[in-house]
């Protein structure tokens, strides 16, 4: 069947094929953990070794060197480093909203990609921390950030935007890995139940808390799952709003606005679900998930990039309005000077020397996603593919556009600079993919990647009906309830 197939032709009018049963599900997701793992996880595994030893190797360099081998300067004091902060952050939203936001609108669809996004929320916001320590150019002094008594009664500066994020990366990471870890303690339990050797079977058993799978355990735990939920949905707008105000509170021209806030959460959502999917659809294929992760559950992450697409594109073009609107000579220079290029040409006779990157950014997140409109690109691989590329790219120069272009050009020519990245620059952002796709890549080895009790429970025969009395029905409500192994 063609990947171009629409969605009623797969046969796929469900979100799982029909038929599918709950050992299915247990066989499907327990087998990665307890096979070998498959020639392309190798494949993807040591180049992103090499490139962690990359990321250790530049992290050193820089410490023993200074923040000065980066390519920022005057008056671009900030570029690759906070450009790739932000951009870090804005991935890990995906997962906040797929397991919490999703989850407290009951949309079921959520629960076999949930598990997937939540993994990279951590890893991702792992990623993030590495820069704005190091930006601080003593990193060993970073504990001073932290509002804990000293013998030099040194007080951090709550005025600071580099304490809000301190606070709200802090709090996101904290909250995100006790969602994590409390979702995924069932399907612990049941690699435990099925483990065969003595040390995974205490490895996991430890892990799993002593989960048994009574009615008081599961009471317990969906209790603690929906008080985390809540607590985690204000974090998706809070955590890169408050990023956001690292820019909004200056009084730079380009950033000195009220639609940062939402404009940062709609962006980081976009970005999130775009390297969701990416990394999904690879997985999908290396470990033969298509009866989990079907068609449709593509196709409604691809509606959401689409509506989240718009809503970005609707930003830019307020940006504009407003720096027009506003009557602020300063506001239009950097929007149609400096990042459409527009009525500003150089000694050369050329535009503005970073024009590209907004326009760069402008083709991948509000051209590229416009194919989503169509039924039969949302369902094609090899489309959805490309565009989530274009997508992740795309917001990287939206955050590159957002600093550098307000930065470069100051207020008076005399002291107007531009930015060149160096290859630590470089090299140090390639070293953080080594370090997500590590965590990802172990992660996908030996954790149950996908949900498996909760995917059980969105199969028809978790909630059999009342004109059901057969003994075959019985016996598969019996299968239904709550259970850590098969």
């Amino acid at each position: 069947m063609s990947a171009h197939a629409p969605i009623h032709e797969i046969g796929e009018r469900h979100m799982l094929p029909e038929g599918t049963t709950f050992n299915d599900v247990t066989e499907t997701v327990a087998r990665i953990t307890e096979t070998k793992a498959p020639r392309g996880w190798w494949i993807l595994f040591f180049p992103s070794l090499g490139l962690l030893g990359l990321m250790v190797a530049c992290i050193g360099y820089l410490v023993t060197m200074g923040v000065g081998v980066w390519g920022n300067n005057a008056p671009a004091y900030w570029a690759w480093d906070i450009t790739n902060f932000v951009w870090w952050i804005g991935i890990g939203h995906a997962g906040t909203l797929i397991s919490a936001i999703l989850f407290l609108f009951r949309q079921n669809w959520r629960t076999s990609i949930n598990r997937f996004a939540e993994a990279m929320t951590v890893f991702a916001v792992l990623c993030a921390a590495i820069f704005p320590a190091l930006h601080t150019g003593r990193p060993w002094f970073d504990y001073y950030l932290f509002p804990i008594p000293n013998q030099m009664a040194m007080w951090p500066n709550f005025k600071s935007p580099l304490m809000w994020d301190v606070f709200a990366v802090n709090t996101y990471l904290t909250i995100s890995v006790i969602f994590w870890y409390v979702g995924l303690i069932p399907d612990l339990a049941t690699l435990r139940d099925r483990s065969k050797s003595l040390l995974r079977k205490r490895i996991y058993g430890a892990l799993a808390l002593g989960w048994r799978g009574s009615h008081r355990h599961w009471q317990h735990y969906e209790r603690a799952y929906l008080i985390f939920a809540a607590i985690s949905t204000p974090l998706v707008l809070s955590v890169h709003s408050v990023v956001s105000f690292d820019f909004a509170t200056s009084v730079i021209p380009g950033w000195h606005t009220t639609i940062f806030p939402p404009y940062f959460v709609a962006g980081a959502v976009f970005s999130g679900f775009a390297l969701v999917l990416t990394l999904m659809l690879i997985v999908r294929t290396v470990f033969g998930l298509h009866n989990l992760v079907t068609i449709k559950h593509l196709d409604l992450m691809n509606k959401f990039m689409l509506a989240t697409g718009i809503m970005v594109g609707y930003a830019y073009a307020m940006e504009f309005f407003i720096a027009w609107y506003s009557g602020n000579p300063y506001e239009s220079w950097v929007f149609f000077h400096n990042r459409l290029g527009f009525g500003y040409l150089d000694e050369q006779g050329n535009w503005g020397p970073l024009w590209w990157s907004y326009w760069a950014m402008v083709s991948c997140n509000v051209l590229a996603p416009q194919v989503f409109w169509s039924k039969r690109m949302r369902t094609s691989i090899p489309v959805m593919f490309v565009v989530t590329i274009f997508i992740n790219i795309g917001m990287w120069f939206e955050r590159f556009v957002i600093i550098v272009t307000s930065l470069y050009r100051d207020f008076i020519p005399g002291s107007w600079g531009s930015f060149e990245p160096t290859w630590i620059d470089i090299c140090l952002y390639l070293g953080t993919f080594g370090l997500f796709m590590t965590l990802f890549l172990l992660f996908v080895r030996w954790i149950p990647m996908i949900a498996i009790a909760e995917v059980k429970y969105t199969l028809p025969q978790a909630h059999p009906t009342h004109d059901d009395h057969h003994e075959e029905d019985h016996a598969h409500a019996a299968e239904a309830a709550p259970a850590p192994a098969e």
